[in-house]
């Protein structure tokens, strides 16, 4: 059993660390909001991982292939969340003023609102389920004990959660702040930016 976990918990770590619009949603919330927004937002990024780790587990590969029409509807919700979501950043950009200094007021998100949040962009993504599918098909062959499963999404859900803790941790360090400040506006355009790429490809993609 050790050596399935090393497995999982390698390709896992490297789905975690590869930039996405689960990260850029953590890093704009750690760097415009109070840090517990940004833990908020992390917990629901985290429980979509509990629910595509399930849903790989359980063969949602073996349902997209059933009905594909189930995936192509998943796939332009997913996408057009997406670019909504990029375009709505830009803007916010375009009506705010850039924030002078750290003891600026820092944006009021409600809790349901951040966890919604990092929620939907986490299940934005089906490719997210295929992932995971792919994951478990490469490390789960038939006969696997059930036990196996339950391990795997729990790794998972442990690695997701320590990677998102170091990010909060890191990001909302005073130097790193500072150094947002100075270029908000940049930084702030190309996350919109690149989530509005992200919900295109998505779209355009097979």
């Amino acid at each position: 059993m050790a050596a399935f976990l090393l497995s999982v918990a390698a390709i896992w770590a490297v789905a975690c660390v590869t930039p996405g619009p689960n990260t850029l949603l953590i890093m704009r919330y750690c760097l415009t909001a109070p840090r517990r927004v940004a833990i908020v937002a992390a917990a629901g990024t985290v429980t979509g991982t509990l629910c595509w780790g399930l849903a790989g587990w359980l063969g949602i590969n073996i349902l997209f292939q059933a009905a594909p029409f189930a995936y192509v509807a998943l796939k332009i919700v997913g996408g057009l969340y997406l670019v909504w979501l990029g375009a709505r950043i830009v803007l916010q950009l375009k009506a705010s003023k850039q924030a002078a200094d750290l003891d600026a007021p820092r944006a009021h998100v409600p809790a349901a609102t951040a966890y919604r949040m990092g929620l939907a962009t986490n299940l934005a993504n089906p490719k997210s389920a295929l992932f995971v599918a792919s994951l478990f098909a490469a490390t789960m062959p038939a006969g696997t004990p059930f036990l196996y499963g339950i391990a795997a999404i729990s790794l998972m859900l442990c690695i997701s959660t320590l990677y998102y803790t170091v990010l909060i941790a890191l990001i909302t360090h005073p130097a790193i702040a500072a150094a947002y400040l100075r270029a908000r506006k940049k930084i702030d355009l190309a996350v919109g930016m690149v989530f509005v790429g992200f919900g295109t490809k998505l779209l355009l993609s097979r």
